[in-house]
């Protein structure tokens, strides 16, 4: 890595509380997953890819700092976004989030019973751009490859709503357009977003907290045997 960042980009690559991209942790693995890359290109080619299929999408809390995703590997639409950028920023790549609101018809791959209790439109739904060049490219990394492909074959999705989750580094990528309700915009950063929307969706009772516990418990594991079923089989 002998690139330097463009200037006058400072707030697009600096640490915050939540996207901690100064973690000791998270740059020694950021590192790790660029390594020998040529370009930022192609060290964000790679950072994406990881992102995608390397922390899948699951019910977890929102206000998470992104070294802690990525020692989970996996959490909803804010955290991978989150971690997206924190990677992204401590190699040296300004990165910034997108935030929508969106119909929650795109999210029927969680349980029956969550999906009911999500409220419609979804708020805070947030995905990674990326400044490559002189440009801000949209690289939305929410999908990993076997939850979209079990998506597609239990009819949750269609290939005319998601025609590819694969970014070429150059266009944008945005996954969730079909459901998209409100663009609220770009930030670089949305740590107080972020803290308010886990704050709202919290319990103070114990065992409020214990029922949303498991209640979240067996969506993920809803998901997760979506997912399996979109995962190619030992045969092929």
């Amino acid at each position: 890595m002998d690139w330097k960042p463009p200037e006058g980009m400072e707030e697009y690559l600096k640490a915050t509380e939540i996207c901690d991209c100064d973690n000791a942790e998270l740059k020694r693995r950021a590192k790790e997953i660029i390594k020998d890359s040529q370009t930022p290109g192609e060290a964000a080619l790679r950072i994406f890819s990881f992102v995608r299929d390397g922390v899948i999408w699951k019910v977890d809390a929102i206000d998470l700092k992104a070294s802690k995703t990525l020692k989970k590997r996996g959490g909803v639409c804010q955290n991978k976004a989150n971690l997206h950028i924190a990677l992204l920023r401590a190699v040296g790549i300004p990165a910034r989030y997108h935030q929508v609101s969106v119909k929650k018809e795109g999210w029927k791959f969680m349980s029956g019973l969550v999906y009911k209790l999500t409220v419609d439109p979804i708020w805070y739904h947030t995905w990674c751009e990326c400044y490559l060049g002189k440009n801000w490219v949209a690289c939305e990394s929410v999908f990993d490859e076997a939850l979209y492909k079990g998506m597609l074959q239990q009819g949750l999705a269609t290939e005319e709503q998601i025609p590819t989750i694969d970014w070429n580094g150059e266009s944008d990528l945005i996954v969730v357009n079909p459901w998209i309700v409100e663009d609220v915009g770009s930030f670089s950063s949305l740590d107080a977003v972020f803290k308010k929307a886990q704050k709202e969706a919290s319990r103070p009772r114990i065992i409020s907290w214990l029922v949303s516990w498991l209640v979240l418990y067996l969506s993920n594991q809803h998901t997760d045997s979506i997912r399996k079923k979109g995962k190619p089989s030992k045969a092929a």
